[in-house]
């Protein structure tokens, strides 16, 4: 509260004494300015208290034209202009100055009503915030993929029961809700007499098979109904969307102002990446008041909330939930992602016993041979037809290295075969062989008119060699291996994108006869290769296996390997990865067949 009207002297704030026949008004005039700016008025203690809940906000003070008045006095206007989180608060007070002419000092009277209009003595500044609704998650077809849903928070209710019985039901309610007992007992023998513990926030359909049926009859337990903003299962896209929650302390401390305690932002994912944008603009509220609870604040400033405009993305809804199904019964890290060749929307973007990361979209891994359909063009821009011939020897040694085919390459495929037969059946030694016609420019020329970046120069002949084979240096996301394959069922160069504002294309480097040739070749290897798993299914398949080495050779001696399949259909071009797979066909193949099957 502001104590009765007192005078503030200027020399107070550091003004030298004025000079013979100057009574130094203008000096302190100018000085008041910096004073009211810099919020620190020596003399007047009580301004620093009642102006510190604007702190945060910059202030510029122009004092206008002076008044003298007939008794030593003076009367200064000033201009207040506040930038409150970007709106412009403009108002204007007065405040009057008194020489002492003894002491050659101008004092100001300290009037609650030089901080703001009509300010009194027993009011005090207040800001107050409201926050927008958070933005909803839009996808394909405009339908609603985030937005409020039902969700009941399953906790302990401290206040409903005695300190005695505190770690009895705090017990109790872990058990019923499956959450680890020694954690939640801890927890709520640490928060306060009245405190609401925390359990777990649930959806009521997952509620129903997790939570036991006695869970209210436990003394203290509590159900809090409410919503979040949720996608349409707990499950669903949950790497790529991200999750929301109250703002950490390093969120806040990051966030110069914008962020408060209690706040619910995003905290990974999407709604991490664009959580300004969903977020919107807070309403702020600043008001006098006076210690009475039931007197109504007097309003000074107001400017309501502006929600923002939905996100809009590609992710189809279906394809999304259907593609993460497919991946259900894969014990390893695993992703699937689809894409829209006519337009490079990514329409589906599942992973699977990630740990949390986005591995379809993130991931880099060794394509393995994938990554044969950019050698295919880069050896077809060499002048090389599908109907040339390439040898496929069963080892091939580079600079003392030496390569083989996958385990079980058909021995009749062996010899002089045509780069056809090679793609399909994915003979390693025969585009090896090949190098020579191609460099290393040309493989990442090849790369980018499919999509994606090329790897850097080879080190060294024998790494060379094996990118060819998507090996050595080279590395691809699921994302930019379904990517590779959007483009040749588009027959032309793809971006892909998840946002819809992002649909652009690029200017294509591929063109379409090169689109055609690697569609057959990718096609042979379905009809006649190592991709024959998908032969059945209609309408028809064009793909590509791969199988690709990594980490640390185990006890056997041997490499474990990633298993790959990129393949395309009408409308819909897909890449398959498994971490720790057998190989392309026997692994990522069957998920591939069953997403196209069920699709």
């Amino acid at each position: 509260m502001l104590r009765a009207t007192a005078l503030l002297t200027v020399s107070a704030l550091g003004l030298a004494a004025c000079s013979a026949g100057d009574d130094g008004l203008d000096d302190a005039v100018s000085s008041l300015e910096t004073a009211l700016e810099s919020r620190v008025l020596e003399t007047y203690p009580e301004f620093a208290d009642v102006i510190e809940p604007l702190a945060e906000f910059p202030l510029t003070v122009t004092a206008g034209e002076v008044e003298r008045g007939d008794d030593d006095d003076a009367t200064v206007p000033l201009t207040w202009v506040w930038d409150i989180d970007g709106h412009e608060w403009t108002y204007e007070t007065a405040a009057t100055l008194r020489f002492d002419s003894d002491a050659e000092v101008w004092s100001v009277d300290a009037d609650p009503a030089l901080i703001a209009d009509d300010l009194t003595a027993d009011e005090s500044l207040a800001v107050s915030y409201v926050a927008p609704d958070r933005a909803e998650i839009i996808g394909a077809d405009e339908e609603v993929l985030v937005t409020e849903r039902p969700v009941g928070r399953y906790g302990l209710d401290k206040s409903w029961i005695d300190d005695d019985h505190v770690a009895e039901s705090a017990a109790a309610v872990a058990e019923a809700v499956d959450i680890d007992v020694d954690d939640f007992v801890a927890r709520a023998e640490n928060m306060g007499d009245m405190a609401f513990v925390e359990a777990i926030v649930l959806r009521p359909h997952d509620a129903e098979e997790r939570v036991a049926n006695d869970f209210l009859e436990i003394p203290g337990a509590n159900v809090i109904e409410t919503t979040m903003m949720l996608a349409p299962t707990s499950s669903f896209a949950r790497e790529i969307l991200g999750v929301v929650g109250e703002a950490t302390a390093e969120i806040i401390d990051g966030s110069d102002g914008e962020i408060r305690t209690g706040d619910i932002v995003g905290l990974s994912g999407l709604q991490a990446r664009y959580d300004e944008d969903l977020r919107g603009a807070r309403g702020i509220t600043i008001a006098a008041v006076v210690d009475d609870e039931d007197a109504e604040p007097r309003v000074l400033a107001e400017w309501d909330a502006t929600p923002a405009d939905p996100l809009q993305i590609t992710l189809n809804s279906g394809l999304q939930q259907w593609a993460e199904s497919v991946l259900g019964g894969t014990g390893s890290a695993s992703a699937l992602v689809v894409i829209d060749p006519a337009t490079g929307d990514i329409l589906a973007a599942a992973n699977r016993e990630t740990g949390g990361f986005d591995a379809a979209t993130s991931g880099r891994y060794a394509p393995g041979s994938t990554y044969k359909v950019v050698t295919a063009l880069a050896l077809l821009r060499s002048g090389l037809s599908p109907d040339d011939t390439v040898t496929c020897s069963p080892e091939l040694t580079v600079d003392g290295y030496t390569f083989h085919n996958h385990d079980g390459y058909p021995a009749d495929a062996l010899g002089e075969i045509t780069l056809r037969e090679a793609i399909a059946q994915s003979c390693n030694t025969a585009l090896i062989g090949e190098r020579d016609r191609i460099s290393d420019a040309d493989l990442r020329e090849a790369a980018e008119a499919l999509g994606i970046a090329g790897p850097d120069d080879a080190t060294s002949e024998t790494q060379r060699a094996a990118n060819l084979i998507g090996q050595g240096v080279v590395t691809a996301t699921p994302r930019e291996m379904a990517t590779v394959a959007a483009s040749v069922a588009g027959g032309r160069t793809v971006s892909s994108h998840i946002l819809a504002d992002s649909a652009e294309q690029p200017a294509s480097t591929l063109s379409e006869q090169e689109a055609a040739q690697l569609h057959e070749l990718m096609r042979t290897a379905v009809t006649e290769g190592s991709a024959n798993l998908l032969a059945h299914l209609d309408p028809p398949v064009s793909a590509k296996t791969g199988t690709a080495e990594h980490g640390e050779p185990g006890e056997d001696g041997q490499l474990p390997t990633h298993a790959w399949m990129i393949g395309f259909s009408e409308g819909m071009a897909v890449a398959v990865f498994v971490e720790e797979g057998e190989s392309g066909s026997s692994v990522a193949g069957p998920l591939m067949e069953a997403f196209f099957a069920g699709a």
